[in-house]
């Protein structure tokens, strides 16, 4: 098959942000797609197969969109739109820029960055329930709590509440220093940090004071019925059966439930099981609750976090299939 050339104009103002530092996006774009880039006046010529020329091209419109529309390009914009283009996808990282959740303290938009974390926002707008699985770095939290804040703001409910189970992750919460609040905080501390990055300390510990923000260990969650209110159940997959049972019967009227976890980071006791999944396989069927199933392709921080879920994904489904293969005990 004969090669095939496209040249393409780049606004000069955009170059720089497109092209990357040191020309890393140009250059990864050529090893995924096997193409050749040569930047030259403002333009790019693309050089390589013709289907590999036009995926080349339409990752080149995808960035040139997303930064005139103000965004700062980063890798992981540019392996999920390769990642896209590899699938044959035609999806356009406008529209799905153009979906504003909130702003950050600092006035940053907040904003979906892939399909699945798009999907799970909607399903949070739209469902009084939702489970939102996936792997650490998919925004599940994050998301979530930039939602709570923006219905909390709008008085669609009248107070956010925040809890997770306090598990020890291979610790135990007895031989750390202080007393029980002391003790249980720094399982916390990951929701204290999104609610000061996206409200600001001064507007939380205010709201906070006023009991109309409150970020609380899930045993605190026992006897009380919750209106009004949006709820957060962060790390999920720790709860025991018994605990998330507990949990979903508290919500009362006017309430919104996210639940989110990351059933390959259990720290439970071994062979115990999960309230996370028997709760998705038991009510997968009830039309109030969303489901979204969140993968590595989400991932949204550094690009080493997704290579590093992947390999576990690929490590732990061939350990699975070794188990699989045993010859069973009679």
């Amino acid at each position: 098959m004969e090669n095939q050339e496209k040249i393409l104009d780049i606004p000069i103002e955009h170059e720089r942000n497109i092209f990357g530092g040191l020309d890393l996006f140009v250059k990864k774009i050529e090893h995924t797609l096997n193409v050749d880039i040569v930047q030259r006046n403002g333009s790019v010529k693309i050089l390589g197969s013709p289907h590999a020329v036009e995926e080349a091209e339409h990752v080149f419109l995808e960035l040139i969109a997303l930064s005139e529309r103000g965004n700062t390009i980063t890798e992981q914009n540019v392996d999920y739109i390769l990642s896209l283009a590899m699938e044959h996808s035609r999806l356009s990282m406008a529209e799905l820029d153009a979906d504003l959740v909130g702003y950050t303290i600092q006035g940053k938009p907040i904003k979906p960055k892939t399909l699945g974390q798009q999907k799970y926002v909607k399903q949070i707008r739209d469902k009084m329930m939702v489970f939102g699985v996936g792997p650490a770095g998919t925004g599940k939290t994050y998301l979530a709590m930039a939602m709570a804040i923006q219905a909390f703001k709008r008085d669609d409910v009248s107070k956010i509440i925040l809890t997770r189970p306090a598990i020890e992750a291979g610790e135990n919460l007895g031989f750390l220093p202080g007393d029980l609040q002391s003790k249980i905080d720094p399982y916390l501390r990951p929701l204290y940090d999104a609610l000061y990055q996206i409200m600001g300390a001064d507007s939380f510990l205010k709201n906070s004071e006023k009991g109309l923000i409150e970020v609380a260990p899930l045993a605190y969650m026992r006897g009380r019925t919750l209106d009004n209110a949006f709820i957060i159940l962060d790390e999920a997959q720790n709860t025991t059966p018994a605990q998330m049972k507990m949990f979903l019967t508290r919500i009362g009227f006017g309430s919104k439930v996210v639940i989110t976890g990351d059933l390959s980071q259990k720290d439970l006791p071994f062979g115990a099981a999960s309230g996370l999944e028997q709760a998705v396989r038991v009510l997968d069927k009830v039309e109030e609750i969303g489901f979204s199933y969140l993968t590595n392709k989400d991932v949204v921080r550094h690009p080493l976090v997704q290579k590093i879920v992947h390999a576990y994904e690929k490590y732990e489904a061939r350990e699975k299939y070794k188990e699989s293969r045993k010859p069973k005990n009679k």
